[in-house]
């Protein structure tokens, strides 16, 4: 024979009902805010390619080293010299950014450029200021709304870092030159299959 609850037993039956529900609930919540977050986190790297393992350094300076005057507003303001290898060929063009994240007004961009060949291992010292280069790679607005390339130029005092951002691609973007980074990272969404970065500091006296 089974026991009748009543008074306050049921009651308790019931709140734990209740409370069992909320929680199966918050957890179904959960569980497709998690999946929705994991989709979008592999959209952004292209889920049918593996990553690459892209190293990206310079002749003109070393990982984490001071850049010479030559490449910064207090000397010619050219670019440096940048050469990477391990891309695959699931790389069918580059992309490049290089920004300040010291600057005082927030991160400050010195140079945006895509389209770049997949067959491209570098780029030589001093790239033209202009639209296009390099067999058809295109030059966007940096922050200080100039096309291709602006160099450190901080404020005296601590210094800061710069950092050249490679970035392999599934695809050709076919941006217009004079894109900003903005335009450049939303169009490289779900296109990236490898990436590489290389830091450099400069300080004014």
């Amino acid at each position: 024979m089974i026991p009748l609850i009543t008074g306050r037993s049921a009651m308790r039956l019931r709140m734990w009902h209740s409370l069992l529900l909320v929680a199966a609930f918050s957890l179904a919540v959960l569980g497709g805010a998690c999946a929705k977050s994991d989709k979008a986190s592999l959209q952004q790297r292209n889920e049918g390619s593996p990553p690459m393992t892209i190293k990206l350094s310079s002749a003109s300076f070393a990982e984490g080293q001071s850049i010479p005057p030559k490449f910064t507003c207090d000397g010619q303001d050219v670019s440096p010299s940048l050469s990477w290898e391990g891309a695959t060929d699931a790389a069918k063009s580059f992309a490049l950014i290089c920004d300040d994240p010291d600057a005082p007004a927030g991160t400050w961009v010195h140079w945006v450029l895509y389209d770049l060949p997949a067959s491209a291992k570098e780029l030589p010292e001093a790239i033209e200021a202009k639209d296009e280069v390099l067999s058809g790679a295109k030059q966007g607005t940096n922050d200080f709304k100039r096309i291709g390339y602006g160099g450190p130029c901080p404020p005296k005092g601590a210094p800061h870092r710069y950092f050249f951002k490679l970035y392999a691609l599934d695809r050709e973007l076919g941006l217009k030159s004079g894109a900003t980074k903005s335009d450049l990272e939303q169009a490289m969404k779900g296109h990236i299959v490898g990436e590489a970065k290389l830091m450099g500091t400069y300080k004014r006296m």
